[in-house]
C-alpha cells in the first residue's frame, strides 16, 4: 500500500512517531520510496539518525547525505505554514502526530496548545489545498481527551479532529481521516515511566485519584490503528481501537508488586478527568464496527455515503470506567509488553501526561 510512496511523519521524533517510522521502514505496508521525519527538535532528530546508522557518536558529516537516504530528517514546525508546505512538497501520505500533548502543560500554556494542535493542523490542510498538492491521505492522530473535552489539550484536539474532517469538503482529492485512542503504555510522558522511576527510588508511588481509570494500549497497537485507518477509513471517519481499561491505582499496585513501597494519593492535576471516553453519547448513533475497530462516521451529511449495512458499534458511551482489568490481568498485560520494573529499560524521562 505504501510501496514507492513518500511518507511524511509530523512529530516523527516522539514516542509514537519513532515506532511508526520503524514499522514503516520494515516494509510491512510496502516499501516506501522515502520516509520523512518532520519535527522541530534537532537533538532528537540527531539521536534518531545515529540510532538508524548504528553509530554512538558522529561529527557533522552524518547529515550531508540526508537527502539521498530512504529515511530523511527535516527540521520544521507545524506552526509555520512555509515549513509545512516545504515538507509536504512531494508527500503522498501524511501521518500527523505532531502535538502539544501534556495535559497540565496545555492548561498553563493554552495559546501554545492552540498554535500547535489547531493551527498546526490548519496549516497542513491549507498547504495541501492552496498548493493543490497531490497528497493522497492524511491520517490525524487524536486522543480520548478530545471526547467531551474538559482540558485545553482535549479541546484543541477536538477542534483538530473537526478541522481534518471538514477538510474533505474541498480537498482536491486528498482523503483526511483520524484515529482516536487512549493512553499509550510507556510512551514518553506517560505515567508508567514515572512509576518505574519512583519504584527504583524506593517510593512513594504517586497516584492522583484512587478512582481514576484509563484506556491502555501499546505503541505497536497504536500504529496498528493508524494502519487500519489508512487501509479502510472513508473520508472524515475516525477509527477507534477496542482496548483494555484499568484503574491507575491498579497500574501502580501491579508495578509495585510485593515491594514495601507506599502508594500515595496526591490529588487530580489541572485538566484531568476521573474517567475518559473514546466514543461519546452523541457519537454512538454514528459509530459502526469494521475490521475489529469502532468507526465514528462523519457529522457532516455531505461526507456520509454508504455504510448503512455495518453493525452498530455500541449501545452507549465507550468509557474507561467499563470492563476494568483485574489486578492479575493488568500485571499479565504489563509483563507481556515488558513493562514490569525488573524487565523494563530506563525510559527517557519527561513530564507526565
Amino acid at each position: 500500500m505504501l510501496t514507492d510512496k513518500t511518507v511524511l511523519v509530523t512529530g516523527g521524533t516522539g514516542s509514537l512517531g519513532k515506532v511508526l517510522v520503524r514499522r514503516l521502514l520494515s516494509g510491512e505496508m510496502g516499501k516506501p520510496r522515502k520516509v520523512i521525519v518532520f519535527s522541530r527538535d534537532e537533538a532528537k532528530q540527531h539521536a534518531m539518525r545515529l540510532s538508524y546508522q548504528r553509530r554512538k557518536a558522529a561529527t557533522d558529516e552524518v547529515i550531508y547525505s540526508n537527502l539521498g537516504r530512504t529515511l530523511q530528517f527535516q527540521i520544521g514546525d507545524v506552526c509555520d505554514i512555509h515549513s509545512v508546505s516545504a515538507a509536504l512538497r512531494n508527500a503522498d501520505v501524511v501521518f500527523h502526530a505532531a502535538a502539544l500533548k501534556q495535559v497540565p502543560t496545555c492548561e498553563y500554556f493554552p495559546v501554545e496548545a492552540v498554535q500547535t494542535n489547531i493551527l498546526g493542523a490548519e496549516n497542513l490542510v491549507r498547504a495541501i489545498r492552496v498548493g493543490k498538492l497531490a497528497v493522497e491521505t492524511v491520517v490525524g492522530v487524536s486522543t480520548d481527551k478530545a471526547c467531551k473535552p474538559v482540558s485545553v489539550m482535549g479541546m484543541t484536539k477536538a477542534l483538530q479532529e473537526r478541522l481534518l474532517v471538514c477538510a474533505n469538503l474541498d480537498s482536491h482529492g486528498t482523503r483526511f481521516v483520524c484515529v482516536r485512542y487512549g493512553n499509550v503504555l510507556a510512551s514518553r510522558g506517560s505515567v508508567i515511566p514515572l512509576f518505574h522511576d519512583q519504584i527504583r527510588r524506593g517510593g512513594p508511588v504517586t497516584v492522583t485519584s484512587p478512582e481514576m481509570t484509563r484506556f491502555l494500549m501499546s505503541l505497536d497497537h497504536a500504529v496498528d490503528a493508524i494502519y487500519a485507518a489508512l487501509r479502510s477509513a472513508r473520508p472524515g471517519e475516525i477509527y477507534v481501537p477496542v482496548v483494555p481499561t484499568a484503574r491507575v491505582l491498579d497500574v501502580a499496585k501491579a508495578l509495585v508488586g510485593d515491594r514495601p513501597i507506599q502508594v500515595q494519593v496526591v490529588g487530580i492535576r489541572p485538566g484531568e478527568k476521573i474517567h475518559e471516553l473514546l466514543i461519546a453519547e452523541d457519537e454512538v448513533r454514528r459509530s459502526v464496527r469494521r475490521d475489529g475497530y469502532m468507526v465514528i462516521r462523519p457529522l457532516l451529511p455531505e461526507l456520509l455515503g454508504g455504510g448503512g449495512e455495518e453493525e452498530p458499534a455500541l449501545d452507549g458511551e465507550y468509557s474507561s470506567a467499563d470492563h476494568l482489568l483485574t489486578l492479575a490481568e493488568l500485571r499479565e498485560l504489563l509483563a507481556r509488553n515488558g513493562l514490569l520494573v525488573e524487565d523494563a529499560p530506563r525510559f527517557e524521562h519527561e513530564a507526565v501526561g
